[in-house]
């Protein structure tokens, strides 16, 4: 009886690393898409503002805030691409298949190459 209770805490826990992992993975995606919509949002505006009034806008002001239009998404996408990547890792089964032909393909090859030798 103790086993199954145990064993029940296992699961329990597991599961609720995993929860934990998706709602951190959802948590920043959430984030991406709200910072990066403010960033669009507030880039626009300023232009439309600017252009409205009739201003010259410095070509400095344009190149850096095309720059972060460009940087931020970018790198922060890839930072997120890679957390789900971690927290899908389940998911990619035929890497882990991938993983353990090649270990075999070598245990095979280092036999034969044993062989030759004895």
């Amino acid at each position: 009886m103790m086993e199954k209770a145990d064993e029940y805490s296992d699961k329990f826990e597991r599961a609720r690393k995993r929860v934990k992992e998706l709602k951190g993975f959802y948590d920043h995606l959430k984030g991406f898409i709200i910072v990066n919509l403010l960033l669009i949002l507030a880039v626009r505006g300023v232009l439309n503002y600017m252009s409205g009034k009739g201003e010259i806008i410095g070509t400095n002001i344009l190149e850096w805030m095309n720059l972060n239009m460009i940087i931020t998404p970018g790198l922060w996408g890839i930072g997120l691409i890679i957390h789900g990547l971690v927290v899908y890792r389940h998911k990619f089964t035929f890497l882990k298949k991938w993983e353990e032909k090649q270990i075999k393909k070598y245990i095979e090859e280092e036999q034969r190459n044993s062989d030759k030798y004895n």
